[in-house]
């Protein structure tokens, strides 16, 4: 009985839906045709129609030179110079048609031609679905509108959004540039472009990857966040995320930044970059540092803010505020740097202090002066009030040289002949071969000459000497082995690439670091569409008067 009551009701229920839809599906409806005949033989169930046929179907209109129309099924096939026609939103021209108006659905090959106020899309099989207002293909389709030219195997267009999505290989040619990916949504009325994926864009004047993307093709504005990088001739510039001008040639970079000089030889890292291709020119901050390959090993610098301007051949870069660099036998800190590419010259500018091997050496002004053939230090110059200073290895005294300048050359790297003239002054622990301390050299002269081995000096030589002797250690007492402005500052000593940095610096960048592993880590999905977009054609709202 209860198998029984479910029948009744269920036939009740088909019976019903079939009626709602009859009531709402419409009929094809027939406005003109030159001739229109029934021939069974040809076509059985249709009525052949000839010559200027237009059709209605809700909202639908479609012209052709022929049709069969089966008005049973509520179905249309259309030949010879076919046109689908909705509203002023959608054209649809073929050599053939099909429309099915029970289910809404259009059919179109040959030549198919579907235009939308923004773009034209030219393949070989269209296929249109009007409930949910969406067309898609399947065979090779050119795409053209008033920027850029789209070409894909297969894709689909979403007529309310005015969107194309493309989930295999698509190219969009644009007269600057290049972009080729395999998931890809372009909205043609805007001309945004939404990349997932491995995606590139190629110009003349660079190369540009990213896995997840967005780009205006129309105002040439890019954001960039994932594996994206943006390569130049000379430049490699990658960042968790990558905003990019192609107009006028500019680039930002945040978290992970991490710029490459292939003609220097040089990087710059930091969480936060500004890139002036066009002037040549860059920013670097939060925890900057220029990493430069001189005598075959790494000059790191650091400073809170680093610029970097001027072409290859004349590049200059500067560190500004609480300066500090780390080379493995030298270090040294600064108020701010300025170094030339072009002059091989690195100014260390505002209360400068070196450390080579295990001597400290101040002055008021400091150069180091490369060789651009050799690609190696060369000479060291400390104007003004040079002190150069290092410990007794085996006591507890200091070895000082006091004078107005200090000039040295570099031998393999490291601090070889050094010169210091003008009121030189000397306090040398003297030692023999075995060590023992043989007297404390004490003396004023015109001019010193130090030569310098592992760092450590190996001889000293005095020209003009006005005053002073050797004196056993018991008779100089203590106050006396100092000269006047001694200040040994062991503890601010950098001694690893690491210290260039502050504690706070350092716990800054593990976290952006994580933050970035963390974001990697997550399952790459696309991007979410901005408002920009999905407001494009919306009209903002008029300003209201004043009363």
């Amino acid at each position: 009985m209860k198998k029984l009551l479910f029948f009744i009701s269920f036939s009740l229920f088909l019976l019903h839906a079939q009626n709602i839809l009859a009531q709402t599906t419409k009929k094809i409806i027939i406005k003109n045709a030159d001739l229109s005949e029934v021939n069974e033989q040809l076509i059985p169930g249709a009525l052949l129609l000839t010559g200027n046929v237009l059709i209605d179907h809700d909202g639908v209109v479609m012209t052709c030179n022929k049709a069969y129309f089966f008005q049973k099924e509520n179905y249309l096939k259309a030949f010879g110079n076919v046109q689908l026609v909705q509203g002023d939103t959608l054209y649809l021209n073929s050599k053939y048609a099909e429309y099915n108006g029970n289910l809404k659905k259009a059919f179109a090959t040959g030549d198919a031609v579907m235009t939308s106020p923004d773009a034209t899309l030219q393949t070989d099989t269209i296929n249109f679905d009007r409930n949910v207002q969406e067309v898609f293909y399947n065979s090779k389709g050119t795409i053209i509108n008033k920027d850029n030219t789209l070409v894909s195997k297969s894709g689909k267009y979403f007529v309310a959004q005015k969107k194309f999505q493309f989930l295999t290989a698509v190219t969009i040619t644009n007269p600057k540039y290049v972009i080729k990916s395999n998931h890809l949504d372009y909205y043609s009325n805007s001309g945004h472009s939404y990349l997932f994926g491995p995606s590139t864009i190629t110009s003349k004047a660079n190369y540009i990857y990213t896995e997840k993307g967005f780009y205006d093709t129309k105002k040439n504005l890019a954001h960039f966040l994932r594996k994206s990088y943006i390569r130049y001739d000379d430049r490699l510039i990658e960042g968790d995320s990558l905003y990019y001008n192609r107009n006028v040639e500019f680039a930002s970079a945040t978290r992970n930044v991490k710029i490459t000089d292939s003609i220097n030889r040089g990087i710059i890292k930091g969480h936060y970059a500004e890139i002036y291709k066009l002037k040549d020119s860059m920013f670097v901050t939060k925890r900057a540092v220029a990493v430069n390959f001189v005598d075959n090993d790494s000059v790191y610098i650091h400073g809170k803010r680093l610029m970097v301007t001027g072409k290859e051949d004349n590049r200059i870069i500067r560190a500004f505020n609480n300066v500090r660099f780390y080379k493995t036998d030298m270090s040294g800190k600064c108020d701010s740097i300025h170094s030339s590419a072009k002059t091989a010259l690195t100014k260390l500018i505002g209360n400068p202090i070196l450390w080579n091997g295990e001597s400290q050496i101040t002055g008021d002004i400091m150069h180091l002066i490369g060789n651009n053939t050799t690609k190696k230090l060369d000479s060291l110059k400390v104007l003004n009030n040079t002190f150069m200073v290092s410990r007794d290895t085996l006591g507890t005294g200091f070895n000082q040289v006091k004078g107005l300048n200090l000039f040295g050359k570099f031998k393999d790297g490291k601090l070889h002949d050094v010169d210091v003239i003008k009121n030189t002054e000397v306090v040398y622990f003297m030692r023999n071969d075995e060590k023992e301390l043989i007297g404390i050299n004490k003396n004023v002269s015109s001019k010193i000459n130090l030569i310098l081995e592992n760092n450590a000096i190996e001889t000293i030589t005095f020209f003009n000497k006005v005053d002073g002797d050797i004196f056993p250690e018991i008779d100089l007492p203590e106050n006396a082995r100092k000269l006047r402005g001694l200040v040994w500052r062991i503890d601010e000593r950098i001694k690893s690439k690491e210290d260039i940095f502050s504690k706070e610096e350092n716990e800054e960048n593990d976290k952006l670091i994580k933050e970035g592993k963390d974001e990697a880590a997550k399952e790459n999905v696309p991007m979410k569409i901005r408002k920009e977009t999905l407001n494009y054609d919306k009209k903002k709202p008029g300003a209201k008067s004043k009363k």
